[in-house]
């Protein structure tokens, strides 16, 4: 409050203030409007009352006269010393004091009591929009000293209020169960122990109004309108109850599709992109679809900012909506430059090749996300976002920016692991999949376990040709002894060798591969080694050479290498030995692996692979080391590694086939514990397959399925996948093994 006591008016000759305690003088002076040798009235100084109140900085002002001194007389608000929050679960405290210091209420602020009581108003609306009833927030002002207050906003969040019931009056041709179906929000199901369903929250249940609507729209209720939503609350604020009131009108149909406007694509090819005839039942959907593909259509074209309206002609008589499509391309779009940025060390070469958009040509859409898509499937860039921007004082060019984040693209390693395999792990090894910023891998590695022991060097030069070839080549020695924690018959090997291999891409999506090899094997046998591979070794000899010829081709159109979300992978690949290296077979094998999102957390993943070899020659079979095996956690989980297939005459150890099917089928969702990951995914997923003797031998029937859950984990060690399975139809004489895991690539 303030007051000016009663004077008559004067001409001021000298003002003073008094009262002041952490504002100045020169502060009560800017905003007084009132200077040396005015003429004070008492307007003018009810209009300095008011200017001085508007600052905020004061709880009490009062004018005096003094002859003819202006006295100033006022009580500062106090200043806030800090400003803290408790209780505070569902919104984040950093979050919360953030916002409040926006709003004026943070340490140094002169406090205002108003406005910490529309704080309080607004934080308790916050939470009820969130679902939280009986909410209460309280707060407390301590006053300290130096005219300063300590302000504590205590909240008691309470339970989120549970949905009882969501009713929906005036649907006549939908049924209400049919409509709640559609809703994310509802009655959680009895079976729904965790669910939250029922939890109601204001922006979840707008959200479901929305595709209410649409779900009429998209079934020719062009007139469908909510009407009105109650929501009613149970006196103790834990129950909800929805009433949602609709109107639904008549249903409508199209009853023609026509073209206008600017048509600079042939007509005959924009209509075939228009999935609507005359008679369907209106859609929504299908007509934002269209306008979609036409827009797309456009784009390919260079018009890459077309307009596409579709102007309905509604017939309330006939219930028919005709429509027009008037296409707008404006003007074709260049691209200037293309600007990369974000890359410490990765060269702008490395990225820049990726690209599929080009300076100086149209403005593609479609080659620009088909660019993201390569750039973010280099590996070593943890994020790629592309943006185009016009260019100042133009009208029909633009610039590409593309921003990127860098991850770690080497390691060295030293480590301790397991396989369910391979038993016991110690592995040392230096990467680099970008070395020197250039794109190139490079690996050496050391790999010894109770199986295998393992020395590696490998590099790949992804651009090894200006056109896209790339070559990698490797040199490795590796010690084999299968009597060690395997299901495998017994026999121990030495082998070295090197391969060089290219990639040929073909096209956009698929790369021919051509590799050339030598290993020298040394196959030295036990007392328990089967009499098959004794046998074999007596026909065929137990030291070769042998010359490996590579040939494949791939497929690929997924949108990640890892994690992938939709796409499609297929390969076919054999692998021909040289009748000079004293053994002669072949090897085929075929992988096709299929991506479908469910939704925008959960994605679908269909998985099959077939292997097969034979001997031709003077090669009596195919030899043991090279057989196929399948069982373990990268084929049919739940049971043993290598475990599934022929077996010797005992049926002890498995002798491996010549024919190999494996399918699996998963359902990969980011897990629970950490939603918002991007290197840990689970998964539900069914296993099927086995490997047979050679293919004349094949039973659907012999075939082995699993079922069970699994997370995999892109760690500072590498990838890490662990599944718990249960064999669904496994036999006596089966090796089972419910959970497994392993260090490496995911299958």
């Amino acid at each position: 409050m303030g007051k000016a006591t009663a004077f008559s008016p004067f001409t001021v000759e000298e003002i003073k203030v008094e009262g002041l305690q952490r504002i100045t003088t020169g502060t009560v002076f800017n905003y007084l409007p009132i200077e040396l040798h005015d003429r004070v009235t008492e307007q003018r100084t009810q209009q300095a009352i008011t200017a001085l109140y508007d600052t905020g900085f004061f709880h009490d002002i009062e004018l005096l006269r003094d002859g003819n001194v202006l006295i100033v007389k006022v009580i500062e608000r106090p200043s806030i010393a800090s400003v803290t929050i408790s209780g505070n679960d569902k919104i984040g405290g950093e979050e919360l004091l953030d916002a409040l210091k926006d709003l004026g209420l943070a340490k140094g602020k002169t406090f205002d009591r108003s406005l910490l009581d529309r704080i309080q108003q607004d934080m308790q609306r916050q939470y009820f929009s969130l679902g939280h009833y009986a909410v209460d927030v309280a707060t407390e002002v301590t006053e300290v000293d130096h005219n300063r207050v300590d302000v504590h906003i205590e909240i008691k969040e309470g339970s989120i209020a549970k949905i009882q019931m969501i009713n929906i009056v005036g649907n006549t041709v939908f049924p209400e169960d049919e409509l709640l179906d559609q809703f994310e929000l509802g009655v959680a199901p009895l079976f729904a122990l965790f669910s939250s369903r029922d939890q109601y929250s204001k922006p979840k249940l707008g959200a479901d109004l929305e595709t209410l609507r649409s779900y009429y729209m998209d079934r020719g209720y062009i007139n469908f309108d909510i009407e009105s939503t109650q929501i009613s609350i149970t006196p103790d604020r834990q129950g909800i109850y929805v009433t949602i009131n609709v109107i639904e009108g008549e249903q409508y149909f199209f009853s023609s599709v026509k073209l206008a406007g600017d048509l600079v694509v042939a007509e005959e090819e924009l209509t075939a992109l228009i999935d609507i005839a005359p008679g369907d039942v209106f859609s929504r959907r299908k007509l934002n679809a269209a306008s979609q593909a036409l827009t797309s259509r456009l784009g390919k074209e260079g018009y890459a900012f077309a307009n596409v309206n579709a102007i309905p002609d509604v017939n309330k008589e006939a219930r028919t909506v005709g429509l027009t499509f008037f296409v707008d391309p404006g003007s074709r779009t260049y691209v200037r430059r293309i600007n990369i940025a974000g890359n410490q060390q990765t060269e702008d070469e490395v990225v820049r090749r990726e690209m599929r958009q080009m300076e100086g040509a149209w403005l593609s859409p479609d080659k620009v996300e088909r660019s993201r898509v390569r750039i973010q499937r280099l590996g070593y860039l943890s994020s790629v976002n592309i943006d185009t921007q016009r260019v100042p004082g133009t009208t029909d060019q633009v610039d590409v920016n593309i921003d990127v984040v860098e991850q770690p693209s080497g390691s060295l390693m030293m480590g301790i692991g397991y396989s369910d395999g391979q038993g016991m792990l110690l592995n040392a090894s230096v990467s680099q999949n970008n070395f020197l910023g250039s794109g190139e891998k490079i690996t050496a590695e050391i790999n010894t376990s109770a199986v295998n022991t393992i020395y590696s060097f490998s590099h790949t030069n992804p651009y090894y040709t200006l056109n896209g070839v790339s070559r990698s080549f490797k040199a490795y020695y590796r010690e084999t002894d299968t009597s060690r924690r395997t299901s495998v018959a017994n026999y121990t090997t030495d082998v070295w060798g090197g391969t060089v291999n290219f990639g040929i891409p073909l096209g956009e999506y698929d790369t021919a591969r051509v590799g050339l090899g030598y290993e020298n094997i040394t196959v030295n046998t036990t007392q328990y080694t089967p009499a098959a591979y004794t046998d074999f070794l007596a026909d065929n000899g137990d030291n070769f050479g042998i010359a490996r010829l590579t040939l494949g081709w791939s497929h690929d159109t997924r949108n990640r290498t890892i994690f992938a979300t939709k796409g499609f992978l297929q390969t076919l690949s054999t692998d021909l030995i040289s009748p000079t290296s004293g053994l002669e077979f072949y090897k085929i094998y075929s992988r096709t692996r299929w991506f479908a999102p469910l939704s925008e957390t959960f994605t679908l993943s269909l998985n099959g692979e077939v292997s097969h070899g034979e001997a031709y020659g003077e090669t009596t079979d195919l030899p043991f080391f090279e057989k196929f095996y399948a069982g373990g956690a990268r084929s049919v989980r739940g049971y043993r590694a290598s475990s599934l297939g022929p077996k010797d005459v005992a049926g002890r150890v498995n002798l491996g086939g010549n024919f190999r099917v494996v399918g699996n089928a998963e359902i990969v969702f980011p897990p629970p514990f950490s939603p918002d990951s991007t290197t840990v995914r689970m998964s539900l997923f069914f296993d099927t397959g086995s490997v047979f003797a050679d293919i004349n031998a094949y039973d659907g029937n012999e075939l082995r399925q699993s079922a069970g859950v699994s997370l995999l984990w892109l760690s500072p060690l590498g990838p890490l996948s662990f599944s718990y399975a249960e064999p669904l139809n496994d036999q006596p004489g089966d090796r089972t093994e419910n959970f497994q895991f392993t260090l490496g690539t995911f299958f």
